[in-house]
């Protein structure tokens, strides 16, 4: 490749820092200079320091600050990070992040799902602290040394279904996907009793050990949601819920593969233990149309016969 293509869009002016936005072949960057004094030459801001981002592709804006601050503060987001407020301190050049917009999950609709609704089935939503739905406290329940509330509020929001006639326990199914996919791991360790079927897409299971290496993509920058596991409370704290740690009586895909071998040594029934990996599909599923509604039949196809809504040998007729 040829040299890299650059222009500057904006600029802020502090007290004794100058900082440029540009964009290098069409990625945002921000880089911070040092004003020692009015008297030195302009070539003294060649010496610039690049502030690092955790995505290969991003998009960054500058948010209001004060003029005799050393604090920069600035927006981020990218594909697979949600909407953050980050501030960085131009003296050591360390970023901190001070917010992270919460994930709420909203009622939709999915035309695929009346499958199963044409068939009696009922779909609810579990909106379990950790989440947005209920404000920021309710966020902030769910996350670090609380974290297992969330996995108590779903117990709850299940024996409630149950208490309330919805369904049984013999016919109680559970998905949840990425972050989502933890969720399931932990309550099926809880309360193997309180559900029938479960699936798990791209499963965040093996919490301790992904958290620990720095150098896998997004793990600094989760430990403000789930704690940094090399300081001892957080460790055992993660100890007590890790799905893989609690196999007995987001994510790698080393992680669902672990988790399910550990299921299979220790499982005592006959049940139905699929481990389906996609390698031609990204975090969020397959991106085509008819790829995604072939993967929703896959799943609905492995309710209904964890059900016995229909039998096994019908797995070859279409």
């Amino acid at each position: 490749m040829g040299d890299p293509v650059m222009s500057q869009y904006d600029v802020h002016l502090f007290t004794d820092h100058l900082v440029v936005y540009e964009r290098e072949n069409g990625l945002p960057k921000i880089i911070t200079y040092r004003l020692l004094a009015v008297w030195e030459p302009l070539k003294s801001l060649q010496s610039g320091q690049s502030v690092d981002f955790i995505d290969p592709v991003y998009s960054v804006d500058p948010s209001e600050a004060q003029f005799s601050s050393s604090i920069l503060r600035f927006h981020y987001n990218s594909m697979r990070t949600p909407p953050s407020v980050y501030d960085y301190d131009m003296n050591t050049g360390i970023s901190v992040l001070k917010k992270i917009e919460t994930i709420c999950i909203d009622p939709s609709f999915k035309a695929s799902r009346l499958s199963l609704l044409d068939r009696g089935f009922i779909f609810a939503i579990a909106h379990i602290r950790g989440g947005g739905e209920m404000g920021r406290q309710w966020y902030e329940n769910g996350k670090l040394l609380k974290k297992r509330n969330t996995f108590t509020d779903f117990i709850a929001s299940a024996e409630y279904l149950i208490e309330k006639k919805y369904c049984s326990k013999e016919k109680l199914c559970i998905d949840g996907r990425s972050a989502g996919g933890l969720l399931i791991g932990a309550v099926l360790n809880m309360r193997p009793d309180l559900f029938k079927a479960a699936i798990a897409g791209v499963p965040f299971v093996d919490v301790v050990t992904t958290m620990l290496d720095p150098t896998i993509p997004l793990t600094t920058s989760e430990w403000e949601e789930w704690g940094d596991p090399r300081k001892e409370e957080f460790y055992f704290y993660m100890k007590s819920y890790s799905p893989v740690d609690n196999v007995n009586p987001r994510v790698m895909y080393s992680e669902p593969a672990k988790f399910v071998a550990k299921l299979r040594e220790l499982m005592t029934d006959d049940n139905i233990l699929l481990f389906k990996c996609e390698l031609d599909a990204g975090h969020f599923s397959k991106s085509g149309r008819f790829e995604r509604l072939q993967e929703d039949a896959f799943i609905y196809t492995f309710i209904l016969k964890a059900l016995n809504i229909i039998p096994a040998s019908a797995s070859g007729h279409s």
